[in-house]
Formats: structure tokens, sequence, C-alpha cells
């Protein structure tokens, strides 16, 4: 498969240029999905401002706020990797409350926060519209396979090798639940763009994905 190397810059833009021209009747849900070392979050934060120099009116929404309860969570302990995998993301949460309100039929009124960690609780957030014809980035781990709708998807790609090496010892736990994704789902089947980033500093792009706009 022919891969393109880019520079950061280059990928932001490129990527803001694909999303401002894809195809949407009111709202485009686009995910950012990649493990926390392919640094997904900071990807969808930096295509929000070129976003909106295009006219695209931009809501960030990190997965990260939409995990279960811990009680739920962490039922079959703290550092368990097929807990990790199929329990720790609240889906209907995010689907109901996020994925749904900006689909056809939808009303553009979205929670951009459910659950706060930390504290264990609901994080209360008010309600925003996403006007018509804005977009959502929503960016996290683990996201594809589980039905959730999105319009576009950019899969940040990472070698076995490169993920073990760049997780932090303290997140080691979480390797088998990534070999699983990709045995499980095989992501970059589900993207529309795949990016190779096992050095963030060199990400490059794997060209031979479909254009969303043509789909």
């Amino acid at each position: 498969m022919p891969i393109r190397p880019v520079s950061p810059e280059a990928l932001v833009d490129e990527l803001a240029a694909l999303v401002d021209a894809a195809r949407y009747r009111r709202w485009l849900r686009v995910a950012i999905d990649g493990a926390p070392p392919a640094a997904p979050h900071e990807l969808a934060d930096a295509l929000v401002a070129p976003l909106r120099v295009r006219g695209r009116p931009v809501q960030r929404v990190r997965a990260d706020d939409f995990l279960r309860p811990a009680s739920l969570r962490l039922e079959r302990g703290r550092t368990n990797p097929d807990a990790f995998y199929e329990d720790w993301l609240d889906v209907r949460g995010l689907t109901r409350e996020v994925l749904d309100p900006l689909g056809d039929d939808g009303s553009g009124r979205i929670l951009p926060t459910l659950w706060d960690t930390t504290r264990d609780r609901a994080t209360r957030a008010a309600y925003v519209t996403v006007p018509a014809g804005g977009v959502l980035l929503l960016s996290g781990a683990l996201l594809l396979g589980a039905g959730l709708a999105f319009d576009l998807v950019v899969h940040l790609s990472m070698s076995p090798g490169a993920l073990a090496r760049r997780t932090a010892d303290a997140d080691r736990w979480t390797l088998p639940a990534y070999r699983r994704y990709a045995d499980e789902v095989d992501p970059a089947q589900f993207a529309d763009v795949v990016v190779r980033v096992d050095d963030p500093r060199h990400p490059a792009l794997v060209t031979a994905c479909g254009d969303p706009s043509t789909q």
C-alpha cells in the first residue's frame, strides 16, 4: 500500500481540506482514532483553527469524557486489559448525547462531556447546539468496531513495537487491548484516512485511502 511521508503541519492542512470538502447533510461527525502515544487529541485540537478559518463551526469532544463509572469500568480490576477494551467507553452515552443528535434527523444539541473520571461523577456540563454545517471532532482510543456512527474516520496507526516503546510504563497493561483491537477490529479497514505515526515527528499518509467526498 503506498505511503506518503508528510510533515505534521502538512498533515493538519491536508486533513482540514479533506474534512472541509467531505459531503454531509447537516453535520459531519469525524473520528480521530488512536492510542494515546499516537496523540489523537492533539491532532484533533490542531484541526480546529484551520477548519474555522474555512468557515466551518467545530465542536471538540474527547472520548475520555465519556467513560463509564468506576463501579462498572473497574469491576474486573484497575489494570485488566480485557475490561479496558470491552467496558471502559460508554458507547451508549456517546451515541445518545453526541452522535445521534448530529445524525440526519438529529437536533444538533449535544453534551460535550458526560463523566468526570477523577471525581467519578457526572460533569453536569451544559448542552451546546452545533450549527448546521458544523464539524464534530471526536478523538480517542478504541473508537472503531463498536457501532459508533461516524461520517469520516482518521486512524492513527502505530506498529506494535512503536506502540510498546512509546507507551508509558504505568500504561503498559493496556497493550494487550490494542493487540486485540488490531486483530479483531483491524481499524484501518474502517478508516477513510490512515496515518502512520510510529514517529509522531514524521507522520506518513497511507495514500490508498478512499476520499469520503466521493462516497
